[in-house]
């Protein structure tokens, strides 16, 4: 068979057996000036191995097509690199992948006067240069299909952990997921629902991991229908830090749920975040985030049963164990439309006494009912709480014979909603 015609004839026969030996030299080289490639295990080192071998071939071959002239535009073939599996490409970084392709350029510069035919030194240096440029952009593109396949890979992780997540799925299926995503499950933990701006599902995401990665906190995103979900992890203010992924999020409120102290726990804070965010159209001058526990009686008209259950609980029942006089007070107050001196009238007591059992009704609710808006949940929690009352366990002992305990505790009566 005969010899190709190329200007770089004698010099391919030269680096066609010289191969071998500058794959070693070059491994050798990389060990001894890349601290981080002494470090990695010895399969991804035979790796390099082999790939700077094939780098060697390619060289040969793109020089048979025609890439060592001066007006060529003959590319280097992807296939340098498949000599390797993926898995080198999740290893090594692009920016580490450009200092290895570095170091065997510099080893074959080294060695051009003794590869290169008498005469042809020249061009086979210039034509080295070119083929570095290109090697380069083939590892490029080898890593851009490899990011975008990972890509596409964890949204769909992604999407699977927040369907868990929202469905209530066991401990254990959101810690695999979330591992394989690298989540690091840093404290605490909080999920806020808003509307999807629409578009690209990749496209929505990636604003999210921008903005996350400018303010610091740890995110894992999903689109669900026309819902934007987010779980932050390592925010100490989880609303505060939702404020600052707005630009992410469509139109209409954001409800960010509790914070709770890992991922095992968030499925709470979903639950409460898309509660609020179903409610949330009964507030239209809700601020934006919101806190699902500033929508507890939006939620619990909605039919959100642990909001009913944490107005019962939180606030009636905590009135109820007070004292009947805070009750009396906060009726009278609201009968007289807030007016502190009509209610002092209705109780025969002093407006001082009011302002203070206010005041008083303030420190064990959280509800201040000076407040237009807390005294609508205290409104509703009285409301709520008469309709499913806290009823006091009888002691057994105190029944009469024959007579069937029919009473529940509160927590029976929760649980039972």
């Amino acid at each position: 068979m005969s010899e190709p015609d190329t200007e770089l004839t004698a010099t391919l026969r030269r680096i066609e057996r010289a191969a071998g030996a500058l794959a070693t030299a070059s491994v050798a080289r990389m060990d001894e000036t890349l601290p981080w490639f002494r470090a990695l295990p010895a399969d991804q080192r035979s790796w390099v191995m082999l790939v700077a071998q094939a780098g060697a071939r390619s060289l040969v071959q793109w020089l048979r097509s025609g890439g060592g002239t001066a007006d060529s535009t003959q590319e280097v073939s992807d296939e340098v690199f498949a000599t390797a599996p993926q898995a080198l490409a999740r290893s090594i970084s692009l920016q580490q992948t450009v200092a290895l392709i570095k170091v065997t350029i510099d080893v074959v510069e080294e060695q051009v006067p003794h590869l290169a035919a008498p005469g042809e030194e020249p061009q086979l240096r210039e034509a080295v240069l070119r083929f570095s440029r290109e090697i380069a952009f083939a590892a490029a593109r080898v890593y851009a299909r490899a990011a975008e396949s990972r890509g596409s890979w964890d949204a769909r992780l992604q999407a699977l952990l927040v369907d868990a997540l929202l469905r209530g799925d066991s401990p254990d299926v959101l810690a695999s997921r979330a591992a394989a995503l690298g989540w690091t499950d840093a404290p605490p933990v909080a999920v806020a629902v808003g509307r999807s701006p629409g578009g690209e599902v990749s496209a929505v995401l990636h604003t999210v991991y921008r903005h996350a990665r400018r303010i610091g906190v740890e995110v894992i995103g999903g689109v669900h229908g026309d819902r934007l979900v987010i779980v932050l992890g390592g925010a100490a203010d989880p609303v505060a830090a939702t404020g600052e992924l707005l630009d992410a999020f469509g139109e209409g409120p954001v409800v960010v749920g509790p914070a709770v102290p890992s991922l095992d726990e968030a499925t709470e804070s979903a639950r409460a975040a898309l509660a609020g965010f179903r409610a949330a159209p009964a507030w239209p001058s809700a601020p934006r985030p919101v806190p699902a526990a500033d929508l507890l009686p939006e939620r619990a008209l909605a039919g959100d049963a642990e909001a009913r259950r944490r107005l019962r609980h939180d606030v009636y029942a905590t009135l109820v164990r007070a004292g009947g006089e805070l009750l009396e007070t906060l009726d009278a107050f609201f009968t007289a439309g807030g007016t502190l001196e009509s209610a002092a009238r209705a109780l025969f007591v002093h407006p001082n006494t009011v302002r203070y059992r206010l005041r008083r009704i303030s420190e064990v609710t959280g509800f201040s009912p000076l407040s237009a808006r807390d005294a609508y949940a205290l409104q509703v929690a009285l409301t709520v709480g008469r309709l499913d009352p806290v009823v006091t366990v009888v002691p057994t002992q105190t029944l009469a014979p024959g007579v069937r305990k029919t009473s529940q505790t509160s927590d029976d009566h929760d649980r039972s909603l």
